[in-house]
């Protein structure tokens, strides 16, 4: 019982050790991570003085404040996400080291039973267990085994000893790690007020752009190459996935999915989910005049006119392709819904997912943003290299006003 006793207190301190080696690499990579982070926003920081310095409003300043604030909110969520984690860790070992605790006190008070006993028959006891061998193998074999017990015993205690003192060691470099962590908080919220402060100079310098008429002439003609340039990303990612089914096929690794698929998405044509809730269409899909230039541009998707930070979910199942930036689309996520089937979620103010993330319906994927022409979210449906219009394929009256 007691050898069972003390295997179980080993192993679990191994494992303990384990797990305390692999939060310390896990502690790290977060740590590397908001360095990198840190470095990122440091670097626009500066192309923003350095735009600052020769014009004051810009459509390529605002891009610049566009990427340095989605970095800020990243660090701000991550430090969040650290604070959590550490807190948990430290949780999970004030525990481990409490268990440790009963279980040595139960070896010292097995151990101290032993001695009592000793005590009171002294060493009669001892003698009496060897003088009754039956043959001196036998006495040879209990003497070494009494001098083996207590001597295990002694070394079992100073084992569970120096352990629970490392183990302590342990705990004290954790709840130093989380007054760390509370420093890093305070970051957060100085990070935070940062935030705030760049999103009003955004508003300030969006609201100087919107007063001069050129702008709006750039502003066209920058989206017509965004959308040029998303088109080829998304001529890209169907190579790509050509390229992995052909090689897939090859090796006799294809499945059925893509054909389930076809009939997944392609029968929900007019009755998808929308992205956002509430809402409204501000700019339909196809060919658009401009109400101040006469200008006539093609809009690719929809414009939906969204509160800044309104939720975005995915319209239907399916995979994170990619996630990317572009002038005037902003941050963006394509998701693939296999069979050729792709949708775009852009001008996104903050994004909750990662590349190669599977989906289900009405997940949450991010928040809106705001464009030159306002809060709103824009939105796309792709079938192989066709640009579909979304409100063929969302379901009527299921959006919203407010």
């Amino acid at each position: 019982m007691r050898k069972k006793l003390t295997l179980v207190l080993f192993f679990t301190l191994a494992s303990l050790f384990s797990l305390a080696s692999m939060q310390d690499e896990e502690i790290k990579k977060k740590q590397s991570q908001l360095q990198q982070l840190r470095k990122e926003i440091d670097r626009y920081e500066t192309k923003i003085k350095e735009k600052e310095k020769k014009e004051r409003a810009t459509l390529e300043l605002l891009d610049t404040y566009d990427r340095q604030t989605t970095l800020l909110r990243k660090l701000i969520d991550q430090l969040q996400r650290d604070e959590q984690s550490l807190r948990w860790n430290i949780e999970e070992t004030r525990n481990s080291i409490n268990e440790l605790k009963n279980r040595v006190t139960l070896l010292k008070g097995q151990y101290a039973r032993y001695i009592t006993t000793a005590y009171k028959h002294g060493h009669s006891y001892d003698l009496e267990l060897l003088l009754s061998s039956k043959s001196l193998n036998q006495l040879l074999i209990r003497s070494e085994y009494l001098k083996r017990f207590s001597d295990q015993r002694k070394r079992d205690l100073d084992r569970m000893n120096t352990q629970r003192t490392d183990l302590e060691e342990h705990n004290a470099r954790l709840e130093q790690q989380l007054t760390e962590q509370q420093k890093l908080i305070t970051e957060k919220t100085k990070e935070e007020s940062r935030l705030a402060a760049k999103m009003k100079k955004r508003k300030t310098l969006l609201s100087e752009i919107q007063r001069d008429k050129k702008n709006y002439k750039r502003e066209m003609s920058r989206k017509l190459d965004a959308a040029k340039e998303l088109e080829k990303f998304i001529i890209k990612l169907i190579v790509e996935d050509r390229v992995r089914k052909e090689k897939l096929e090859r090796e006799g690794k294809a499945s059925a999915n893509s054909r389930e698929a076809i009939s997944s998405f392609a029968m929900k044509r007019g009755s998808l989910r929308w992205p956002v809730r509430h809402g409204k269409v501000l700019a339909r899909f196809g060919n658009h005049q401009h109400p101040v230039l006469g200008t006539v541009t093609p809009n690719t998707g929809i414009d939906i006119a969204v509160p800044i930070g309104t939720r975005v979910d995915a319209v239907a199942e399916g995979e994170v392709s990619a996630i990317s930036w572009l002038p005037s689309f902003g941050n963006l996520i394509i998701v693939n819904h296999n069979a050729g089937f792709r949708t775009v979620y852009a001008n996104l103010s903050e994004i909750s997912v990662t590349e190669g993330q599977k989906l289900k319906e009405g997940e949450n994927i991010g928040k809106s943003g705001e464009a030159f022409s306002g809060p709103s979210l824009h939105f796309e449906i792709w079938k192989e290299r066709e640009k579909q219009d979304p409100e063929e394929w969302l379901r009527p009256n299921g959006l919203t006003q407010r």
